[in-house]
């Protein structure tokens, strides 16, 4: 853990894509930095400077190609610490990856001075079409700020025991299709889930990036309304709740 307090810079890549940096440890979520996966696009075009330099971490939270890209993962580097989920590591082994820990719900490991910590979710954890099935989690961050990132999931009543003290939630809205499967957070869902996280901060992600090739065309609202309402839930559900929308690619320092 830092023993001075410190900025916490919040870099999100789109979709489920967040670069962490607290202090000088840096920790990426779910990759996917590529122009498409499987029927999906890209909506935005994944600029150099998107990929990160170097990372102390990878956090996976289920085996969906939206979440879990082996191109995205082999550009990065084999050798990275990767944190999965139980039922990930030996497909991944299998595959070239040096350095992969699974958690289990419950387990921590540290990186660099930040705890990690596998924590519940809702959501399907199979590979589709014909990759394994493992469990779906999220994390929670310790470091000189607490930060919960969902991964991907539905309400859980556990949320509201993740950690007593949030600074910072990183919350799926969305996904990236004009309708939402089970195991999701639609905005008025993710507004009632901040009831139970209590963060000081929520930034909203998971909408706006990825979209079936041929839709987006005409129709763009799924791609950029979600987190407005969102936030305008939020407003009247948790109000001591700052709600941050940042673009794909955009930055935010959060201080202490």
């Amino acid at each position: 853990m830092s023993d001075q307090p410190a900025a916490t810079r919040i870099t999100w890549l789109g979709h489920s894509t967040v670069l962490i940096t607290m202090g000088e440890t840096s920790i990426l979520t779910d990759p996917m930095l590529r122009g498409r996966t499987a029927h999906l696009r890209r909506r935005l075009r994944v600029l150099d400077e998107d990929w990160p330099a170097s990372l102390d971490a990878i956090l996976i939270s289920h085996l969906h190609l939206d979440h879990f890209d082996l191109p995205t993962l082999r550009r990065l580097g084999k050798h990275i610490p990767l944190f999965v989920p139980v039922g990930a590591g030996a497909w991944l082994s299998r595959r070239g990856f040096t350095n992969v820990q699974e958690l289990p719900v419950g387990a921590e490991s540290i990186v660099e001075r930040v705890s990690v910590t596998a924590v519940p979710a809702r959501h399907s954890g199979r590979r589709f079409p014909f990759g394994p099935t493992a469990e779906t989690i999220g994390f929670v961050l310790r470091g000189s700020q607490t930060i919960y990132f969902a991964g991907d999931t539905d309400l859980f009543d556990e949320m509201g025991s993740l950690d007593v003290d949030l600074d910072i939630a990183l919350i799926p809205v969305w996904g990236w299709g004009r309708s939402l499967g089970t195991g999701h957070l639609n905005p008025a869902r993710a507004a009632e889930a901040l009831q139970l996280l209590r963060p000081r901060v929520a930034i909203p992600i998971h909408w706006g990036t990825l979209h079936p090739y041929g839709t987006a065309i005409r129709d763009k609202g799924f791609l950029v309304n979600p987190p407005l309402e969102f936030g305008r839930l939020a407003h009247t559900s948790a109000p001591s709740v700052e709600v941050r929308i940042i673009q794909p690619g955009e930055s935010i320092v959060i201080e202490h």
